[in-house]
């Protein structure tokens, strides 16, 4: 029993894991060309890079705890565009809402006030999973702002995954959550990381460093349980079927978190909708071959 006691006392002792605040991981997450902003009350991460009269700008939105770095594969592909992205709230190094809310229409209005903020009219807004969430949201809200869309991997419907992160099945249980804001083990974020790809063997030791910092930055693993409260209904469902903007549908075929049957139904539900399938990829395509997952992008960007 003494052996046990101490083994266990050794095992949390490696899962000690306390909030980090924001100060202490600026300095290797936020490099230039980041920036900080205040917008709505919240000091946001972001990198707008590129020319600041393109007359069509590019939005990036990330999924859940990811952060704006998923997209930079992407970035360096598209030099003569202007590019967006951004940590978002209750993510990365933006961290939680100071107001603690969640819901969906919360980011819509976030974005709405980040757009005002650039000077930002319209732009294509792209979004991977909750992040395509979101893009879907704001097109419904603010069509005039939105003149194209590009959805990776979204979340549209209610979820009907082969397989859930490690991560995010604890954050999702309350009781669970709590202990989870003091203790988290680096193979939690390792396994989570690594069930999203279409192949494992692409996640490095330095990318698992990069998700595990920012899960720790103070008050993101409280705002991922209360994230995990506002996913799409059947009834937010039927509204993706009103969308009128051009879209661009692209997914991982070796999606298990959000399956590409959910983007085989985008595709039908929003009309002239493209849809294109990377067969070897898994639910973050533009970070595990952000070379071939961008060229589809390109070529819609430069359709009228």
């Amino acid at each position: 029993m003494a052996v046990a006691a101490v083994l266990l006392a050794g095992a949390l002792g490696l899962a000690w894991a306390p909030d980090v605040p924001v100060a202490e991981l600026e300095a290797r997450w936020a490099p230039p060309p980041s920036r900080f902003v205040e917008v709505d009350g919240l000091r946001v991460h972001l990198r707008d890079q590129g020319p600041r009269d393109d007359p069509s700008p590019l939005i990036l939105l990330h999924g859940t705890s990811a952060s704006l770095h998923t997209w930079e594969g992407w970035v360096s592909h598209l030099p003569g565009e202007r590019v967006v992205s951004m940590d978002l709230p209750g993510f990365g190094l933006t961290g939680p809402d100071p107001q603690g809310q969640y819901e969906t229409i919360r980011y819509v209005r976030f974005l709405e006030a980040l757009m005002d903020e650039l000077g930002i009219e319209s732009a294509v807004v792209a979004g991977n999973s909750f992040g395509g969430q979101v893009a879907i949201e704001f097109a419904l809200a603010h069509p005039a702002r939105v003149q194209k869309l590009v959805l990776v991997d979204a979340l549209a419907y209610p979820r009907n995954a082969e397989s859930v992160p490690l991560g995010f099945r604890l954050a999702a249980m309350p009781a669970v959550n709590g202990v989870m804001q003091h203790f988290l083990p680096r193979f939690v974020i390792a396994n989570s990381v690594r069930d999203v790809y279409g192949n494992p063997d692409q996640v490095s030791p330095a990318l698992v460093d990069r998700y595990y910092d920012l899960a720790v930055r103070e008050g993101n693993r409280a705002a991922l349980g209360e994230r995990f409260r506002h996913l799409p209904s059947e009834a937010d469902a039927a509204r993706v079927a009103t969308l009128k903007v051009p879209t661009l549908v692209l997914w991982g075929g070796r999606d298990r978190l959000i399956p590409p049957d959910n983007g085989e139904r985008l595709h039908r539900d929003i009309a002239g909708s493209q849809l294109v399938v990377f067969p070897a990829l898994g639910h973050v395509p533009q970070e595990e071959d952000p070379a071939a997952s961008v060229q589809p992008v390109i070529a819609f960007l430069r359709q009228p």
